[in-house]
């Protein structure tokens, strides 16, 4: 039998990098993609250079994966930028560029990955939040956003999908020391930690629990969920 094929987005560095390679160490197959160059040297890895909200550009990279292997299992939707602004200094292009990653971009692989899916009727989706969305963090007003946008998108393709062996989730990590948040004041992560009911950084070992979770065969009854770490409630 053939192994699980991965969609993961972002895999150029941080949390995309580690889910690639983790899943790579499993022998499975994962195709990835970033704005830049493949940073992952495997056999069973494929790199696509893109931006994620390259309709056209998405539309080829899923319809190559499914053409060499036949199917597409998991969608691991993890590409995402932030930016911290006061919203009365926030520019127009920053909310544009926010939006364009995190949301369109997660809506047009979710879309193009369930056409394939739907066909096999069967697949697991598993997109990104934050605890930014749940804590209404000031600061983070397009972010925390982009990401309530992303868990209603969630939330309401669970439903759409479910009657074909699909099922849609999210995942909302606490800070988690990678580049998104290296600029971040360290009293303002302080701060935000002492929000949790757990009080430290998230780690990727939390992340990858989630998603194994939530991809795992047994979790065809776990649909339209949203689980944030740490202990914060939405």
């Amino acid at each position: 039998m053939m192994s699980k094929v991965f969609i993961i987005t972002g895999t150029r560095k941080g949390i995309g990098r580690e889910l690639a390679n983790y899943y790579l160490d499993k022998g499975y197959v994962v195709v990835g993609c970033s704005r830049g160059e493949s940073s992952i040297e495997h056999k069973n890895y494929r790199h696509y250079s893109l931006d994620v909200s390259d309709e056209s550009k998405i539309i080829e990279m899923i319809i190559m994966t499914k053409k060499e292997f036949g199917k597409i299992d998991i969608l691991l939707n993890n590409a995402g930028i932030a930016s911290m602004n006061h919203i009365i200094t926030t520019p127009y292009k920053t909310a544009q560029n926010i939006f364009s990653t995190n949301f369109f971009g997660t809506f047009l692989f979710l879309r193009e990955v369930a056409k394939v899916m739907v066909k096999q009727r069967w697949g697991r989706i598993v997109n990104f939040t934050t605890v930014a969305t749940p804590l209404r963090l000031e600061g983070e007003a397009m972010y925390a956003a982009s990401k309530a946008a992303i868990e209603n998108l969630t939330q309401i393709t669970a439903r759409e999908l479910a009657d074909f062996g699909i099922t849609v989730n999210a995942l909302g990590p606490t800070p988690v020391p990678t580049d998104l948040i290296k600029n971040v004041p360290k009293e303002k992560m302080d701060a935000l930690l002492n929000r949790q009911a757990i009080k430290r950084f998230g780690e990727f070992k939390d992340i990858v629990n989630v998603i194994d979770f939530f991809i795992d065969e047994r979790s065809d009854f776990i649909t339209g969920q949203i689980i944030y770490l740490g202990g914060v409630n939405g």
